[in-house]
């Protein structure tokens, strides 16, 4: 009787095992999804940054040219 009944609640399923297994998906996909946008930030960023010199570097040269 009584392995029958340990056996028995050892297949229940606790809903806090559930959601702890569910938080440590979670966490693990997060961090990958985390790296992966910070980079695509990153050259975004370096992208847009460079657009603007060129920008500022044109108006520049465009000024220097108008003096003369």
């Amino acid at each position: 009787m009584f392995l029958f009944a340990s056996a028995q609640s050892s297949t229940t399923v606790n809903t806090g095992d559930i959601i702890f297994q569910l938080v440590s998906l979670v966490f693990l996909l997060a961090i990958p999804v985390g790296i992966i946008l910070f980079v695509v930030i990153l050259r975004r960023r370096n992208s847009r940054l460079k657009r603007v010199e060129e920008k500022v570097d044109k108006l520049l040269a465009d000024k220097d040219n108008s003096k003369v």
